[in-house]
C-alpha cells in the first residue's frame, strides 16, 4: 500500500522530530561526490548496497527508489545546489510510519577530498520515531560503507 507523506519543504531539516546526522571524509574531490549524488542517480545501486533500484523521474526533479526488501519511495528533489548540496523529499512510500522524511547530503571540500555530511530528517509514529532511533547504528553504518564504496569507485574512476 502507498501513503502520502507531507509536502515538507528544506525547513524542515532543522525542524524534524527526528533528525539523524551522519558525516565521513572521502578522497574523491566534490564535484565528482555530486555528479554521483546527483547527476548518476542510476548508479546509486553500484555504491550503496540497501539500494537495488533508483531512475530519475519527472525529467530529473524526482526520484523512485527501491530498497532490499522491497521498501519503495517515490521523492522530489528540494536542492541541487552543486557542488555542495543534493536533497530530495519523500512523497511517497509503502513503509510503515513516516508522516514527513527529507534526506540532505552537504558536500564540503576537506583538503583535497570531501567531506560528506547526510541528515536523515523525519516526522512519524512514536513506533517509527523509536525504531529509527534504535536503528540508528545500522544507518550509521550503511552511510559509512556507501561512502566508502562511493570513494572506492570514484577514485578507481580517476587512476
Amino acid at each position: 500500500m502507498t501513503r502520502r507523506l507531507s509536502p515538507v519543504g528544506l525547513e524542515f531539516i532543522e525542524s524534524a522530530a527526528l533528525r539523524l546526522v551522519f558525516a565521513r571524509e572521502m578522497s574523491a574531490p566534490p564535484e565528482a561526490v555530486y555528479r554521483a549524488l546527483a547527476d548518476d542517480v542510476m548508479g546509486w545501486p553500484t555504491w550503496f548496497a540497501a539500494v537495488t533500484r533508483c531512475r530519475p523521474t519527472d525529467g530529473g526533479k524526482g526520484r523512485e527508489v527501491l530498497l532490499k526488501g522491497g521498501t519503495r519511495f517515490r521523492e522530489t528533489i528540494l536542492a541541487a545546489d552543486e557542488p555542495a548540496r543534493y536533497a530530495y523529499r519523500v512523497d511517497e512510500t509503502n513503509a510503515p510510519g513516516p508522516r514527513a522524511l527529507v534526506e540532505e547530503w552537504r558536500l564540503s571540500p576537506a583538503g583535497t577530498g570531501t567531506r560528506v555530511r547526510w541528515t536523515f530528517a523525519a516526522e512519524g509514529a512514536l513506533a517509527f520515531r523509536l525504531s529509527m532511533r534504535i536503528g540508528r547504528a545500522g544507518l550509521g553504518r550503511a552511510f559509512r560503507d556507501a561512502v566508502t564504496t562511493l570513494d572506492r569507485r570514484l577514485t578507481d574512476t580517476r587512476a
